[in-house]
């Protein structure tokens, strides 16, 4: 794109990625709710338990799953860019929750993370602002 530019000219700004599709896709999943914690059922088929990093950034949970890519003889026949994509959740679930207590297992694709509430005098104290666990 070409824009003549001129003082009154809004400046615009195209970047690559916004012309590229996501490289992650959004997994299917499932947040139940039960007293002393929530637990997030998300399907990632194809991921092994090595491919799966979870981060917690303020309030929000960061689920981020690699599937196993193998290179194929007919690659370029099949287009399978778009279906090998791995798989991304991000989720605002606030800061009541021990994110340092969260635990997680994966099971022919089913992963399940389970995350503790915080006591209420636990949860009125600030957090770090950035925890990663994997």
């Amino acid at each position: 794109f070409f824009f003549n530019y001129t003082p009154t000219t809004q400046i615009y700004t195209l970047s690559l990625h916004d012309a590229l599709p996501s490289a992650y896709r959004q997994p299917n999943y499932d947040c139940r709710d039960q007293p002393a914690a929530v637990k997030v059922v998300v399907y990632v088929p194809g991921v092994e338990a090595t491919g799966v990093n979870i981060e917690a950034r303020g309030p929000d949970l960061i689920i981020t799953a690699h599937k196993a890519h193998f290179v194929r003889v007919n690659w370029t026949a099949l287009h399978l860019e778009r279906a090998q994509r791995d798989y991304q959740l991000r989720l605002r679930v606030g800061t009541g929750f021990d994110f340092a207590g969260m635990r997680g297992e994966i099971h022919e694709g089913v992963l399940t993370v389970t995350l503790p509430r915080l006591m209420e005098a636990e949860a009125e104290a600030p957090g770090p602002s950035l925890l990663r666990v994997a």
